[in-house]
C-alpha cells in the first residue's frame, strides 16, 4: 500500500477516486509545523537556527499519518506545485525522520497544476525529490516574517498604543494606503474649463466636437483656467463658420487578454463580481480541489496561485475547438496565441489559471456550483476562450474642423471609434477601476471642405480631482507593479490590514483609520528604510533568487539583521515625548490642516493659550490641549471630510447642526474621544450638564441632519406597549449599543436595526424572546398556535432559550434571523418544519457538505455568532470569517481544531447496519394524527430546540387507525 499525502481533506478525497485500492490519500490539513511566538524561535546568535514547534491542533493527524506511512511500502508527497507546498512536504517528512517510521521506505515528491484524474497519473509517473531550492526560499520568508513581526511589533505595543502588530510586507501595503490619503488630504483642485460644439453635418446627423486650438496655438485640457477666458472663447464660437479641413480614419487592432494569474483573477473578480481577493482564493481554492459532478468529483481549474501566462498546448487546441463551435471559424485565429510573462520568477513557471476542460461550459456547470463558484468559473473560462480569439477590429475617425470668427481661427477637434469586427471582445471585456473619459462615439459622414450648421455651443467648468484611493483591485496591482510581496500572499494581507482594524472599506475604496497612519507615521520616522518600496521589493527579488539557487539564504538573512537589529536596538531608550514630537510633524496636515483664515491650526478652541498636540493614551491616540489638566479639550485625530466631522470656524470637533425648535438651545455635532456624537447647549459645569447622545452604530457622522440629532437627544422613546404587562417598550441607546426595554428586561438591537425607526412588531419580538431566555432550560413558553400540519398535529410559534423557534412534535425548527414572528404565516411555517424534518439546517443555515468520516457538516447564525457543526461537534468560527465566507475544508479545520484542543470528542464511526425485515417495518415514519383525530403528536421533554442538534429530526411519528395492522 502506498501512502499519498496532501494538504485538505476534499483533494484528498478526488484523488483517493483516481488513484485506487493499492493508494491511500491523506490529508495534512495544512501547515503542520510553525515558528512558536517567543524569543529565541529565529536565533541569529546561532546562525539563524530555527526552532519548529508541532502545531497542537496538528499532533493528533501527524500521528495518524505516522501510523499510516508505518505499515506503508512507498511514501508520496503531494502538495500543492508552489513554495508553500514544498514547505509542507518538507515539514510531513521532518516529522515522519523524527517519529522514526520511514526506515527504509521510499520517498517521492510528485506535483500536477490540475486535479484530473489525467494530469495525477501523469505525474505519479514522473516523481522527483523535494527541492531543496524551494525549501530554503520559504525558511528564508518566514525566518525574515518572523524577525520583523517578533521584534517590531513589541516596539509598537510599547511607544504606541493600541497598535496591533506590524509586518514585513503588511506594513509597507498600509504605507501605500496612507500615502494616497496624505496625496488626496494635500491635494489642491485646479479650475479649468472646456468648450463644446454641438455640430450638424449637411445631412443633418449630430455630432460634437472639442475645441483644440486658438491663433495656431494648442490648448491642452487645463490651459483654460478661467471663467472669463472660456466666455471669450464662447462668443466667437458662437459666431464662427464651421468648415471641415480634414477627415482620417486610421484602422486599428484591439488584442485581448492573457489568461488569468493569481493577481489579475484577484483584480478582475474585485471589479466584475465584488469579490474580496479573500473569497476570491477561497472559492479558486473549491473549484481547483473539485467538484462533485453527478457523482464524480473533479478539479475544475488548474492551480490558482501562479504567475505564470502560459497554457499547456492541449487546452489551446481545446479552446480554439470550442471558439469555432460557439463562435463561428471566422473567430478562431490563424496561428494559436502564446503569452509570454513579464515577471522575473513567474511562481515557478505554472501555468495561468483556466480551466482543466475548455469543453465544460459554465452555463452546463452551473447546476453543480454554489453561486460564487459558478460566477467566478464562468469569468476564467470567459477569459481563458477570449485570449485565444481572434483580434478586436476597429476604426478610429479623426475630424479637424476649422472655425472662422471674423479675423480670428479656432480649432475644433471630433473624434469617434467604430468597432469593425469585434473579435474577442464578442465575449470579454476587462473592467475597470476608475473609468476615463472616451471618445468612442460613432461620427457621421463627413467631407473635407464640408460646411456644417451649429446647434450650440457648450462652456463647462470643471475641477481637477485628487488620485482615488485604492481598491483592492488597485491595490493589488499597485504591489505588483512593486514587486511587494507575492500575489499568492496578497489576499491575506490585505485582511490582516482590515483585522487590525489599519483600514476600512468605504464604498469598495481602502480608507486608511487613524491607528493605521499613526503606525505608518511611526514606521517612517524610525524603521524608515524597512517601509520604503525598493528595498521591499529588492528583498523579494533576493528571495526569488535563493529559490533558483543563486545565492545562499541564510546569507540574505545575515545582510537584513545587520542593520535592522541596529535599528530595534535604536528605539529602546526612546521617549514618549520624541515619538509625539516626529508623528506631530509627519501627520500635521491631517490631524491640523490649515484654517482658511490663515489662524493657528493648533490653536485650543476652549482656552486661550493652549497648543493641540497628539496625545497617547490608554485607548490608544488623540488629540489633547497642552494646558491639561486645567484644560480638558480632546476629540479624535481626524478631520476626515471637513466640517461633517467638525471643523467649523473657531470650534475645531464642532460642527453647529441649527437650534432646539422647543428650547431654542445649540445642537452641534462633535468629536470625542471615543467617537461622534450630538449635543444639546454648551459645555457646562458638572451640576449643569448639557444632554448628549451617541450615534448609533450604523449611522455616519456626515449623514447627521439636525432632524436625526434632535430624534437622538429624545432617546430614549416608547416603540409599543407590552403585549401582556401593558407597559411601555423603549428604544434607546446605551454604554453597550442600540437596545429595546422593558421594565428591567434589555435587548440589544441586531446589526440592522436602526434605533429610530424600529417599528413595535419587531420590539415585542426582541423583548419576548429574551424574556423567555432568562430562565433556566426549558423555561419557555408558547407565543401562539399557528394552525395544524397538513400531515396533521399542531403547529406552534415558542419562545426558547436561543430564540424563538417552530414545534410540530419532535420536530423543532429555529426561525431564520430577522424573521417577523408577528407576520409569520402557516404556510411559512409548515415550509420550515418540513425542511428541518428532511435534514436541512434551521436558522438560517446551509449544508457545506459531506465530513470525510461522514455527516453533513453546516454552517449556522448562533446567539453568540456563527459557528459550524458536524455530529454533536460545534466550532464557533473566527471574527474574519462570516458564514458567506466559510468553505467545506475550513469548516473541517474549525471540527478538528474543538476535537484535538479537547473541547469535545469525537464520534466513533458507525457501519450502517442492514436493517430486518421486521426493523424495517417498525422503522416506517409515523404521521400525527389527522385533524380532528383524538391522537396527539408526541412532545419532547423540553420546550426549546437544541443548540446542538446531533442529527437531522424525524418528523413525528404517524400512528395507526385502531383495528389494523
Amino acid at each position: 500500500m502506498d501512502v499519498v499525502i496532501v494538504e485538505s481533506p476534499a483533494k484528498a478525497k478526488t484523488i483517493n477516486k483516481y488513484l485506487g485500492k493499492n493508494f491511500e490519500v491523506i490529508a495534512s490539513f495544512g501547515h503542520v509545523r510553525d515558528l512558536p511566538a517567543k524569543d529565541g524561535s529565529v536565533d541569529p546568535d546561532s546562525d539563524f537556527k530555527m526552532l519548529w514547534e508541532v502545531d497542537g491542533k496538528a499532533g493528533k493527524r501527524l500521528s495518524d499519518i505516522a501510523a499510516k506511512v508505518k505499515n506503508a511500502d512507498r511514501i508520496v508527497l503531494a502538495t500543492d506545485p508552489d513554495r508553500e507546498g514544498e514547505a509542507i512536504s518538507w515539514h510531513v517528512l521532518e516529522v515522519l525522520r523524527a517519529k522514526r517510521v520511514l526506515k527504509d521506505k521510499p520517498v517521492e515528491r510528485v506535483v500536477f497544476n490540475a486535479i484530473t484524474k489525467d494530469a495525477i497519473l501523469e505525474a505519479m509517473k514522473h516523481p522527483r525529490q523535494i527541492d531543496e531550492n524551494l525549501v530554503e526560499a520559504y525558511l528564508a520568508r518566514r525566518a525574515l516574517d518572523y524577525l520583523v513581526g517578533f521584534n517590531l511589533s513589541p516596539v509598537l505595543w510599547r511607544k504606541l498604543p493600541g497598535a496591533r502588530s506590524a509586518g514585513r510586507v503588511q506594513s509597507v501595503a498600509l504605507r501605500l494606503v496612507c500615502d494616497r490619503e496624505l496625496e488626496i488630504e494635500k491635494f489642491v483642485a485646479r479650475e479649468y474649463w472646456s468648450l463644446v460644439a454641438h455640430l450638424r453635418n449637411q445631412a443633418g446627423a449630430p455630432f460634437t466636437a472639442r475645441l483644440v486650438g486658438a491663433d495656431g496655438k494648442k490648448i491642452t485640457r487645463l490651459d483654460i483656467g478661467a471663467g472669463a477666458e472660456a466666455e471669450g472663447f464662447k462668443r466667437d464660437l458662437e459666431n464662427a463658420v464651421f468648415r471641415v479641413v480634414s477627415v482620417e480614419a486610421k484602422p486599428a487592432k484591439r488584442h485581448p487578454y492573457a489568461p488569468f494569474t493569481t493577481s489579475t483573477l484577484q483584480q478582475e473578480a474585485s471589479r466584475k463580481l465584488g469579490m474580496a481577493p479573500e473569497i476570491t482564493m477561497r472559492v479558486a481554492q473549491k473549484l481547483y480541489e473539485g467538484v462533485d459532478l453527478g457523482g464524480e468529483t473533479v478539479g475544475l481549474i488548474t492551480y490558482m496561485r501562479t504567475d505564470g501566462v502560459d497554457v499547456a498546448p492541449e487546452a489551446v487546441a481545446s479552446a480554439r475547438a470550442v471558439i469555432g463551435r460557439e463562435f463561428g471559424d471566422r473567430y478562431v485565429p490563424g496561428v494559436p496565441r502564446k503569452y509570454q510573462v513579464k515577471a522575473k520568477n513567474a511562481q515557478e513557471a505554472h501555468e495561468a489559471i483556466r480551466p482543466t476542460d475548455v469543453s465544460r461550459l459554465p452555463k452546463d456547470m452551473a447546476r453543480h456550483l454554489q453561486a460564487d463558484q459558478a460566477r467566478l468559473y464562468e469569468l476564467i473560462w470567459t477569459r481563458m476562450v477570449a485570449s485565444q480569439m481572434e483580434s478586436a477590429v476597429l476604426e478610429r475617425t479623426v475630424a479637424e474642423i476649422e472655425a472662422k470668427a471674423g479675423g480670428r481661427v479656432l480649432d475644433v477637434r471630433a473624434t469617434g471609434q467604430v468597432v469593425r469586427f469585434d473579435g474577442f471582445l464578442k465575449l470579454y471585456q476587462e473592467g475597470k477601476d476608475d473609468e476615463e473619459d472616451e471618445d468612442s462615439g460613432r461620427l457621421p459622414p463627413l467631407a473635407p471642405d464640408e460646411i456644417l450648421k451649429k446647434d450650440k455651443i457648450d462652456a463647462t467648468q470643471h475641477f481637477t480631482e485628487p488620485p482615488p484611493r485604492y481598491t483592492e483591485a488597485t491595490l493589488v496591482k499597485r504591489m505588483e507593479e512593486l514587486g511587494i510581496g507575492r500575489p499568492s500572499t496578497y489576499a491575506s494581507t490585505l485582511a490582516v490590514l482590515r483585522e487590525r482594524d489599519y483600514v476600512k472599506l468605504d464604498k469598495k475604496r481602502l480608507v486608511p483609520e487613524d491607528k493605521g497612519r499613526l503606525v505608518t507615521a511611526f514606521l517612517e520616522s524610525f524603521f524608515g528604510r524597512y517601509v520604503q518600496y525598493d528595498f521591499t521589493a529588492a528583498l523579494e527579488e533576493q528571495l526569488d533568487r535563493v529559490s533558483n539557487s543563486e545565492i545562499d539564504w541564510k546569507q540574505v538573512l545575515r545582510d537584513f539583521w545587520r542593520d535592522f537589529s541596529i535599528a530595534i536596538d535604536g528605539t529602546r531608550e526612546l521617549r514618549t515625548t520624541q515619538v509625539l514630537d516626529s508623528l506631530n510633524d509627519l501627520l500635521g496636515p491631517h490631524i491640523f490642516p490649515a484654517k482658511e483664515n490663515g489662524s493657528n491650526p493648533r490653536a485650543c478652541p476652549v482656552c486661550a493659550d493652549g497648543q493641540l498636540s497628539l496625545k497617547l493614551g490608554k485607548f490608544g491616540a488623540f488629540i489633547g490641549c497642552s494646558n491639561y489638566p486645567e484644560c480638558k479639550y480632546t476629540r479624535t485625530l481626524s478631520n476626515r471630510g471637513g466640517e461633517a466631522n467638525g471643523v467649523e470656524g473657531e470650534r475645531p470637533g464642532v460642527k453647529v447642526l441649527g437650534e432646539d425648535p422647543k428650547t431654542g438651545k445649540e445642537i452641534t455635532l462633535r468629536d470625542g474621544r471615543f467617537g461622534a456624537y450630538v449635543q444639546e447647549g454648551q459645555d457646562a459645569g458638572k451640576d449643569d450638564k448639557p444632554r448628549r447622545s451617541s450615534l448609533s452604530s450604523n449611522l455616519k457622522p456626515e449623514d447627521v441632519t439636525l432632524e436625526k440629532a434632535l430624534a437622538l437627544l429624545s432617546l430614549p422613546r416608547e416603540v409599543a406597549k407590552h403585549p401582556e404587562t401593558g407597559e411601555p417598550i423603549l428604544a434607546g441607546i446605551g454604554r453597550y449599543g442600540a437596545y429595546v426595554q422593558h421594565k428591567k428586561t434589555y435587548a440589544n438591537l441586531a446589526k440592522d436595526d436602526d434605533v429610530l425607526e424600529i417599528g413595535a412588531n419587531r420590539a415585542i419580538d426582541l423583548i419576548v424572546t429574551k424574556e423567555a431566555g432568562g430562565g433556566a432550560r426549558g423555561s419557555g413558553g408558547e407565543i401562539r398556535a399557528l394552525g395544524d400540519h397538513p400531515e396533521g398535529g399542531a403547529i406552534t410559534l415558542k419562545a426558547g432559550r436561543f430564540g424563538p423557534y417552530l414545534a410540530w412534535g419532535k420536530v423543532n425548527a429555529t426561525l431564520p434571523r430577522g424573521t417577523d414572528m408577528t407576520g409569520l404565516t402557516l404556510e411559512k411555517a409548515v415550509e420550515l418544519v418540513n425542511a428541518k424534518a428532511a435534514g436541512a439546517p434551521s436558522g438560517g443555515g446551509r449544508v457545506l457538505g459531506e465530513h470525510p468520516d461522514g455527516g453533513q457538516v453546516t454552517a449556522r447564525a448562533g446567539r453568540y455568532g456563527p459557528y459550524v457543526s458536524w455530529e454533536k461537534i460545534s466550532a464557533t468560527l473566527p471574527k474574519s470569517m462570516t458564514l458567506d465566507d466559510i468553505g467545506l475544508e475550513q469548516a473541517i479545520r474549525l471540527i478538528e481544531d474543538k476535537i484535538d484542543s479537547g473541547g469535545a470528542k469525537k464520534p466513533a464511526k458507525k457501519a450502517p447496519a442492514k436493517k430486518t425485515a421486521a426493523a424495517k417495518k417498525t422503522a416506517v415514519a409515523k404521521k400525527p394524527a389527522a385533524k380532528g383525530a383524538k391522537a396527539k403528536p408526541e412532545i419532547v421533554d423540553s420546550d426549546e430546540p437544541p443548540f446542538e442538534p446531533d442529527a437531522p429530526a424525524k418528523k413525528p411519528a404517524r400512528k395507526k387507525p385502531a383495528g389494523k395492522d
